[in-house]
């Protein structure tokens, strides 16, 4: 009793879960934000990935009609110089024909004439199959130039296609960008929001509980020993335990009250047990039972009229000591109930 009446005595104020609450709390919102912009970085990547893409079928298809542009002018050099040569021959068959309409007229015998005739019929013939051929070139001609109009349309239609997807991709990274910023901002009020409302929480759970030997505070998390709540081996709540747990579900109701709606929260209870192992018909390993104990806290803080919603409850069996002695001190360290204010 003298020792506890000087230990009382000695009694300090402890800035270290203060400092250890706002420390976690900035590596919450860093790895948050890290984890934001990693997200936004994808979303745009996927984004510039697939206006490369439409980009890259433009820009195909600007070859392809290019090349067909190519041959329909190289047809149509051929067809020009396909029209000189019959020109050419059309001009040295009308010589011809004059020159044997002469030869005709000079010489008067009837052979002569007859097979000059025969010759001007043979050459009226071909050249009316030349007119014919240059018309047939002609219309081809026609037809080219319209080929020629339609496909400097569509590259004309494609060049404007592919300004308005930069200018629609500038505009979607801009508002990316924008959005990213904005939710950054609203994440982080969101973040301070809680850290507010969990140092209120804090605050109130230290009031209520006093200053018992058997409770710590451990970073974020207060830490009780299970014997406050249990028995040995047994996951039934005591009797003489319920009091503390109805001072903690009234501030867990105001609590509920003065947090907006829109804020994920949870109390979380995470249930612990030492590394002893335990095989009974109710609890075959420690995990069960830690589970078993971290339920029934859930379960009676919500019949005290705590919201389930906001209630999880944790079996982590011996996995997580905070001791790692084997001795029966270090054992009972480790049989504990932690009590956090998180995010969903």
């Amino acid at each position: 009793m003298a020792l506890g009446r000087s230990r009382r005595g000695e009694r300090h104020i402890d800035y270290w879960p203060g400092f250890v609450d706002a420390l976690s709390t900035l590596l919450l919102v860093f790895v948050f934000l890290l984890s934001v912009f990693v997200l936004a970085q994808f979303v745009l990547t996927q984004e510039i990935g697939s206006k490369d893409d439409a980009m890259a079928r433009l820009q195909a298809q600007i070859r392809e009609l290019t090349d067909l542009l190519a041959l329909e002018r190289a047809s149509d050099a051929e067809t020009d110089s396909q029209m000189g040569a019959l020109r050419a021959s059309l001009l040295r068959l009308e010589q011809e024909r004059d020159v044997l309409r002469e030869a005709a007229i000079a010489v008067a015998g009837p052979e002569e004439i007859a097979a000059a005739e025969s010759r001007s019929a043979e050459l009226a013939r071909a050249l009316g199959q030349e007119k014919d051929a240059t018309a047939q070139a002609a219309a081809q001609i026609a037809i080219l130039n319209q080929q020629i109009a339609a496909l400097r349309r569509q590259i004309a239609a494609l060049e404007e296609a592919l300004n308005i997807s930069d200018q629609k991709d500038k505009e979607s990274q801009s508002r990316l960008a924008d959005l990213g910023k904005r939710l950054n901002v609203a994440l982080a009020q969101r973040v301070q929001e809680l850290t507010r409302y969990r140092s209120d929480f804090f605050g109130r759970l230290r009031a209520i509980l006093g200053d018992r030997p058997d409770v710590r505070v451990v970073g974020d998390r207060f830490v009780f020993q299970s014997e406050i709540f249990f028995d040995r081996a047994a996951a039934q709540l005591r009797g003489d335990a319920l009091p503390a747990l109805d001072k903690l579900a009234t501030a867990l109701i105001e609590l509920e009250k003065q947090i907006p709606a829109d804020l994920p929260w949870v109390l979380r209870v995470d249930g612990h047990t030492d590394d002893r192992p335990i095989s009974t018909p109710l609890y075959p390993s420690n995990w069960e039972l830690s589970a078993a104990r971290a339920i029934a806290v859930v379960q009676y803080l919500a019949q005290k009229g705590v919201s389930p919603q906001h209630l999880v409850a944790a079996g982590f069996g011996e996995y997580q000591p905070i001791d790692s002695g084997s001795d029966d001190e270090a054992r009972a360290r480790n049989r504990r109930i932690e009590l956090k204010l998180t995010e969903r």
